[in-house]
């Protein structure tokens, strides 16, 4: 899958989590543009998909979990439950093409560098090309990202699905949300608890092919956004403990 030259942090083993729900005219070049031996494990996490996405990443060499219940959050935790136990960081991307797999590699290392609990790609701060992120994404971002700091003080610019995280440290977070909420959730309770973040610029596509699950309508934008705000403020009304007794 790709061509590197960069050797992965031996303390770090590295998964990759893709959701996907009809991406099969972009999944299998996503796959062989990942740069190779970043990752111990690749999972493709087929969200009831109607055309052959399963078939062409396993073609490419990923290892396929079909989780026909819809929702972003729920392919992620599906695709979670898969880790193997030597895997001990997670990185999110998504499967239309909007993520620049090139960036992988710079998050990695910067990820590898300092004992960071999340590390995310911003395509605020970084380059995003004209009409990837609609006005309405764009104002959904700060407002959602300027509550994060008036409730927690903790700065974020971006809502951006491409991330890596510690394993221990996506366990204390103890994530619900099964849709569009899971990202925010996310977000949010790593401040409330003071988790170590950063973010660091990425480039951001149009997305190659399909239609956008949340921001191609205007039905679907106004969904996702009163879901994120919701979970904002469920976040905040029930905040989790300060330590966690699983770890």
């Amino acid at each position: 899958m790709g061509v590197s030259g960069y050797c992965v942090p031996m303390n770090y083993q590295y998964a990759l989590i893709i959701p996907a729900l009809n991406e099969a005219e972009t999944i299998g070049s996503l796959l062989r543009q990942i740069p190779a031996n970043l990752f111990s494990q690749i999972i493709v996490v087929d969200n009831g998909s109607r055309d052959a996405t399963s078939e062409i990443a396993l073609a490419a060499g990923a290892q396929v979990v079909r989780e026909p219940r819809r929702g972003y959050g729920q392919a992620c935790i599906s695709g979670l439950e898969q880790l193997k136990p030597s895997i001990n960081a997670v990185v999110f991307m998504d499967a239309d093409l909007s993520d620049d797999p090139q960036d992988l590699e710079r998050l990695i290392r910067l990820f590898g560098q300092s004992y960071w609990d999340m590390v995310m790609g911003s395509r605020v701060l970084g380059s995003a090309e004209k009409g990837a992120l609609t006005p309405i994404q764009r104002f959904g971002n700060w407002l959602t990202t300027r509550l994060i700091v008036l409730l927690w003080k903790v700065h974020f610019t971006d809502l951006g699905p491409l991330r890596i995280l510690r394993r221990d440290s996506l366990e204390r977070l103890k994530l619900q949300d099964r849709t569009y909420g899971w990202n925010v959730e996310m977000q949010a309770k790593a401040a409330q608890l003071g988790l170590k973040t950063c973010e660091s610029p990425v480039n951001y596509r149009q997305r190659q092919s399909g239609q956008s699950k949340i921001s191609g309508s205007i039905s679907g934008s106004f969904r996702a956004g009163v879901k994120i705000l919701w979970t904002v403020y469920r976040c905040w009304r029930n905040p989790l403990p300060a330590k966690s007794t699983d770890i």
